[in-house]
C-alpha cells in the first residue's frame, strides 16, 4: 500500500515539461510562457485623455465654480486617432475626446459634465488640477519593463497586453495531447443495451476532464478485453500523443487485460517499468503508472467515480506539470462540515463527493449524494472532494479538508 501523496510525488518526478513552441498570441490563451516577455515600447505611447471634455491650462481655472465659472475660448476640437495641430494658449481650451493626445500647452482635462458652452467659449464650473484625467506616456508599461515572467499563464487580458505591445508570437509550453481509452467487453457507445452491457461513460468523462485541464483530448475508442489489441492501441496512441489514459482492467482479477498488457510491455521493452499500486484512498484504490518512450501512461480504475478521483489526484497534476504549470495541484481549503461524516479507521484517506459553498467568511461542505463508487451523478453534483484522514471521521461543525474542483 502507498499513500496518495507518495504516489503523486513519484509520478511528478517521472514527468518532464514538453518542449516549448512558438505560438500566435491568440493561440496561446491558457498556455504557460516558457520565456520572459519585456515591453519594447511605452504603453500608452503618448499622453492622452481619459475623458471627453476640454484640454485646458489648470492655472486658467483657478477659483472656478458654478457661480463664477472660468470663461475660456475654444480654439479647436480633437478626436482620438488624430495628432493635435493647435496648442492651448493662455485663456484657451480645446474640445477633446477620450483617447486623443493631449495638445501642447494643456496640463489638465476638464470633464464635459463640468462645463457649459457659450458661443465660441466654454464655461468651466470647477477648478482643475494639473494632471486631471490625463493618462501619462508609459503610464501602463515602460519600454524595457518586465511584463510577464516565464511560467505565467496567459489569460484574456494577457493576450490584450501582448497586442498593445505588438507582440505577435510567444514561446510557450504546448497543450499535452492525451489519448483516452476505455476497456471492457461490456461497454457500448450508445443505443440499446443487450444483457450484461452498459454504456461507456468513463471515456467521455475522461476526455472532458482532459480538456478541462487545458490539454488536447484524443479519443482512442473502446478496447475489447484482448491483451494484444490493448497493447497495440496504446502503442499507436503514443505515436501522436504525449500521454495515455486507460480506464478499467487494472485491478486484481483474471480479466484485467490492461494490467496484463502493460506487464507484457514491461517484460518486452528494456527500461520500461510500470508500477501497480494499491493507494491508501477510498475510492480509487488501484492505480497503474509508468512511462513508455518517455511518455506517461495511466491505468485508472473502471468504476466511474474512482476513475474521476484517480484522474484528479494523479493524472491531472502530471499533465499540468508537463504543460509548465508551477502549481499543478487543485487548491485545498478547510471547510465546516454541515453534517457528520463518519468513517472507519482503515488506514485510508476518504474522498467523499461534496458541495462546497462560501458563507459567513468560511467554506461549508455537505455530501452531494450517494457515495458509492459507481454513482457518477453524485460526482457530477460535487465541486469538491474531501480529504478525510484515517480515524473516525469529522463531526458536524468540524473542520473538513476539501480539494476544490472548480
Amino acid at each position: 500500500m502507498i499513500t496518495h501523496e507518495e504516489a503523486r510525488a513519484r509520478i511528478l518526478e517521472s514527468v518532464s515539461k514538453l518542449e516549448p513552441r512558438s505560438f500566435d498570441r491568440l493561440d496561446a490563451l491558457g498556455l504557460v510562457l516558457a520565456d520572459d516577455v519585456d515591453s519594447n515600447e511605452d504603453v500608452p505611447p503618448f499622453a492622452n485623455t481619459a475623458m471627453d471634455g476640454y484640454a485646458v491650462r489648470a492655472a486658467d481655472t483657478r477659483g472656478a465654480s458654478e457661480d463664477s465659472p472660468a470663461r475660456l475660448r475654444v480654439v479647436g476640437e480633437l478626436a482620438a486617432g488624430y495628432a493635435p495641430s493647435t496648442a492651448v494658449g493662455s485663456g484657451e481650451a480645446i474640445r477633446i475626446m477620450t483617447g486623443a493626445p493631449v495638445p501642447e500647452g494643456a496640463d489638465a482635462i476638464v470633464m464635459v459634465e463640468r462645463t457649459a458652452t457659450d458661443d465660441d467659449h466654454v464655461l468651466v464650473m470647477r477648478e482643475a488640477e494639473s494632471g486631471d484625467h490625463i493618462r501619462p506616456t508609459g503610464g501602463d508599461l515602460r519600454a524595457g519593463q518586465r511584463v510577464f515572467d516565464a511560467g505565467t499563464v496567459l489569460g484574456p487580458a494577457s493576450v490584450g497586453v501582448l497586442a498593445s505591445l505588438d507582440v505577435a508570437r510567444v514561446s510557450a509550453y504546448p497543450r499535452a495531447r492525451v489519448g483516452v481509452m476505455s476497456t471492457g467487453d461490456e461497454l457500448v457507445e450508445s443505443g440499446p443495451l443487450a444483457a450484461g452491457q452498459i454504456r461507456d461513460s468513463n471515456r467521455p468523462m475522461l476526455l472532458s476532464l482532459v480538456a478541462d485541464a487545458g490539454c488536447e483530448p484524443v479519443d482512442l475508442g473502446v478496447a475489447r478485453d484482448d491483451e494484444q489489441y490493448i497493447v497495440s492501441t496504446i502503442e499507436a496512441g503514443l505515436e501522436t500523443c504525449d500521454a495515455i489514459l486507460t480506464s478499467g482492467g487494472v485491478s486484481m482479477g483474471e480479466y484485467d487485460f490492461v494490467k496484463l498488457g502493460l506487464r507484457r510491455l514491461s517484460a518486452e521493452r528494456p527500461g520500461v517499468e510500470f508500477q501497480w499500486w494499491q493507494v491508501k484512498i477510498k475510492p480509487a484504490k488501484p492505480l497503474v503508472f509508468g512511462t513508455l518512450e518517455g511518455k506517461p501512461v495511466f491505468g485508472l480504475p473502471g468504476n466511474p467515480v474512482s476513475s474521476s478521483v484517480s484522474f484528479e489526484l494523479f493524472a491531472r497534476p502530471a499533465l499540468r506539470t508537463m504543460m509548465g504549470h508551477r502549481d499543478p495541484l487543485r487548491p485545498v481549503v478547510v471547510a465546516v462540515a454541515d453534517h457528520a461524516m463518519p468513517r472507519r479507521a482503515d488506514g485510508k484517506v476518504y474522498l467523499e463527493r461534496v458541495r462546497v459553498r462560501y458563507e459567513d467568511g468560511r467554506f461549508h461542505a455537505s455530501r452531494s449524494g450517494d457515495q458509492s463508487s459507481n454513482v457518477l451523478s453524485a460526482m457530477a453534483a460535487a465541486n469538491g472532494l474531501t480529504l478525510i484522514p484515517d480515524g473516525e471521521g469529522v463531526p458536524a461543525g468540524g473542520d473538513l479538508p476539501v480539494m476544490l474542483l472548480t
